[in-house]
């Protein structure tokens, strides 16, 4: 079966890890220290805490934004339920909005109509790897006193405008799952611009650990004094997987371009057969392509998913709107609330996307969607 995705490993990879596994730290030592800066140098330059996975960092970066009761969360449902449980399991009440019929990312105008006095973030999703219009959306978020919100696990390596990601809101969370752009076994990532967010990911991820005695109520307590001032949770990335994550990083840029240029492979050979759609574009806009999403015309997604899948090709759906999920509807989440979002997830198959993916692979994928729509 040819995968939809999977991780690219070479000899450095395996070198690092080895290195790291015979080194004195297994976990909280230098590796990930130096893996935060170097995600930092792909990242425009913003500080970055290193997690053990992109739903984590969606977790800590709600977390540090003081997401609570009482509160309101701008969203997309088109992305995997994390970008919305993260928010609700700290109590906030998630609002979907609907996204643009074209890319599928937020659609700044509906976020707008969505916000009220309680948004306390608005959370954009760059599907697919295509970031959202952040002009649009930061005078959305600034004219409601809210934080702006990246979630970036399809992005990282991406450009907005000449702008990296990571660089382009409040706070921007990334995945390292062996599927995306690169890898760490399983992690994540928060970066922000600001130290007084960043220092409450910091804090959040390790158990709300306060160890600065400048800060604690009782230093003079002794040398191995620590409190918490806020609960946390264990979200640290060992040395090992952070190992790992500096290697891949040494090849992102590779990576990207592999996609990219497999993207525009698809495009072209898709372009002549009448029953599909591919994905849409923006104008100065560098995607960092995670999914190929393609749309499905009159109803035959279900078919075309079996036909490939009976061929031996790994293909899968990307999303349900996340209020479809039961545990949405019962907290009284309606279907139909944002059409665009359920049109586009009615349509969509994601075809075999990762940097090892070969032309001749490639060109069997459109062949047998040749085959199933007789062109």
């Amino acid at each position: 079966m040819l995968p939809y995705g999977r991780q690219s490993i070479d000899d450095r990879d395996v070198a690092a890890v080895v290195e790291a596994l015979t080194s004195d730290w297994l976990t909280t030592g230098p590796a990930v220290d130096a893996f935060e800066r170097d995600l930092a140098e792909h990242a425009g330059g913003v500080p970055m805490v290193s997690v053990t996975s992109g739903t984590a960092a969606l977790h800590v970066a709600y977390a540090a934004a003081e997401v609570g009761r009482g509160d309101e969360v701008v969203t997309t449902p088109l992305t995997f339920v994390a970008t919305a449980a993260g928010a609700t399991l700290l109590g906030a009440t998630v609002v979907f909005a609907d996204v643009e019929e074209d890319t599928g990312n937020l659609d700044p105008a509906a976020a707008e109509a969505a916000v009220t006095a309680r948004t306390k973030v608005i959370t954009s999703v760059d599907y697919a790897g295509l970031p959202g219009d952040f002009d649009a959306l930061r005078g959305v978020a600034d004219r409601a006193g809210a934080l702006l919100m990246e979630d970036a696990a399809h992005s990282i390596g991406g450009t907005w405008h000449g702008r990296p990601v990571g660089t382009l809101a409040d706070l921007t969370t990334f995945s390292f799952f062996p599927t995306k752009n690169l890898t760490t076994a399983e992690g994540g990532a928060v970066a922000s611009p600001d130290p007084e967010l960043l220092e409450r990911a910091r804090r959040f991820k390790n158990h709300g650990l306060v160890r600065d005695r400048a800060l604690q109520r009782t230093p003079d307590e002794g040398p191995w004094h620590q409190e918490v001032h806020a609960f946390g949770l264990n979200y640290r990335l060992p040395d090992v997987l952070c190992a790992l994550g500096s290697a891949q990083l040494h090849r992102l840029p590779e990576f990207v371009r592999r996609r990219a240029a497999i993207s525009a492979r698809y495009d072209a050979a898709l372009a002549g057969i009448s029953g599909v759609r591919t994905p849409a574009r923006r104008a100065d806009t560098e995607p960092a392509w995670h999914l190929y999403p393609l749309r499905v015309r009159d109803g035959r997604r279900r078919a075309l998913f079996d036909h490939l899948r009976a061929a031996g090709i790994g293909v899968q759906v990307n999303y349900v709107p996340a209020y479809w999920h039961p545990v949405f509807e019962d907290l009284g989440y309606k279907r139909g609330m944002c059409p665009n979002a359920e049109a586009y997830y009615a349509e969509e198959i994601s075809l075999p996307l990762f940097a090892d993916l070969t032309d001749d692979q490639v060109d069997r994928v459109v062949d047998e969607i040749g085959k199933f729509f007789g062109e």
